[in-house]
Order: C-alpha cells, then sequence, then structure tokens
C-alpha cells in the first residue's frame, strides 16, 4: 500500500476523567486513535456518538423501581432494555503518523427529566457499558501533493466500562446534596404563592410542606 493511499483508522477509549475547571460537570474521555493502513493524516474532523448500552450489566434490586420507569418491570427487561442515546460531539484532530489522542468532553446534564440522567442516578456502583460510534471526515495528502478527504465508517467503534462513581462524583461537586426540578412557570407561580401565604423561607421548605400535608393527612385537597 503506497503511502498516498486513504488512511485506514483504528479506536480505542483509554480513559475518563473529571474535567476541573468547566462551568458545567463535564466528563472528558481520552480516545486514541491508529492508523493501521494508507498513509499519513493530515487532519481529521471526528464525530463521536456515545449511548449507554444498558443491557450489557446486571442491576441489583434496589435499582430497579428507579429502572421500571425507563424499561418496565425486571420481567420485561429481556425485550425492553434498549440502548440509550447521551450524545454527540465533534472535535479537531491534528495531523499525525502513527498514532495520536484526543479528548472529547462530554457535559453532564442534571436534569432528572432526562432518560439518561434517570439512568446515571440510578446506577450508583460498578460500571456504566457505553458504546462509542465514530464518524467524520479524514483529510490526507494526495500523490500529486493536494489534499484529499475521505469518510469514516459509522461501524467504527469501541467500548469503554465508565465506573458509575465518577460520574455520581462530579454531580455531587457541583451539585452536593441536591437535584434540578424544572417547573412550567405557572406552577412555579402557584408554589411561590403558597410558600408567602405560609411564609416559608424556599421552595423547598413550601414542596416539603406540602409532601408533610399529604404524607400526615393523605386525601387531603
Amino acid at each position: 500500500m503506497t503511502a498516498t493511499a486513504a488512511p485506514d483508522l483504528a479506536f480505542a477509549v483509554t480513559g475518563a476523567e473529571e474535567e476541573r475547571f468547566a462551568a458545567l460537570p463535564t466528563l472528558r474521555f481520552r480516545v486514541e486513535i491508529t492508523r493501521v493502513g494508507g498513509g499519513s493524516v493530515s487532519s481529521v474532523a471526528l464525530t463521536t456518538a456515545i449511548r449507554i448500552d444498558v443491557a450489557r450489566r446486571r442491576y441489583p434490586p434496589r435499582s430497579h423501581r428507579a429502572l421500571a420507569e425507563l424499561f418496565g418491570a425486571p420481567e420485561q427487561w429481556g425485550g425492553s432494555l434498549r440502548p440509550l442515546a447521551w450524545t454527540r460531539a465533534t472535535v479537531h484532530v491534528p495531523a499525525f503518523d502513527v498514532r495520536t489522542a484526543v479528548d472529547i468532553p462530554v457535559e453532564c446534564s442534571y436534569d432528572t427529566e432526562l432518560a439518561v440522567t434517570k439512568y446515571l442516578r440510578a446506577v450508583d456502583d460498578g460500571d456504566v457499558p457505553l458504546d462509542f460510534l465514530f464518524s467524520g471526515t479524514v483529510f490526507h495528502q494526495s500523490e500529486h501533493g493536494g489534499l484529499r478527504a475521505c469518510r469514516i465508517s459509522w461501524s467504527q467503534d469501541a467500548s469503554y466500562a465508565l465506573p458509575a462513581a465518577l460520574w455520581h462524583g462530579l454531580i455531587d461537586r457541583y451539585h452536593p446534596g441536591s437535584a434540578w426540578l424544572r417547573l412550567g412557570r405557572e406552577t412555579y407561580d402557584r408554589l411561590d404563592e403558597y410558600r408567602a401565604g405560609l411564609v416559608l423561607g424556599s421552595p423547598e421548605d413550601a414542596v416539603r410542606a406540602l409532601l408533610d400535608r399529604t404524607l400526615h393527612h393523605p386525601g387531603t385537597p
């Protein structure tokens, strides 16, 4: 194979860590790229789709209730455990000859309405089984010195076991002891009116009062 042939690339995910100084909770995944054929690489516009292959691990009984909202009762999981799409990111990879590495940043939302967040909150031990699907464009030199482009097939993929504790630790650092709940404006205004009427200090105090009222006096309007 000549040095001007289109590069053939292989991918591996080798690690993950917190992005320490990001404004939002962010994980950084390290991806190694190896040229296994063809000529040198001028650059790569690399697109990565990340999904959670939820069927690739077992779940303790304490997780079953939280996961039921996503996948139904445990006896249904044989057919209902479908991969969850997490995110998609595009990064620029500079020129390299044989091997290089690049970081894929992934912002971690704490929106509890998102399926991925619900899943990650429910999985508090072991590993989260991830699949990385790679695509994009590889630029390389032609035999006449010009720049040529070729596509990376979506068949290029890699797996990675993300420690669940890493995600939980990251979220706890940004949102210690709290969860994020989105309310419609009308609902929030009603809650705030209830809070003010009882001279409570915060929306959380109002929610606690409503929960206590419901628990102590079930059926009370």
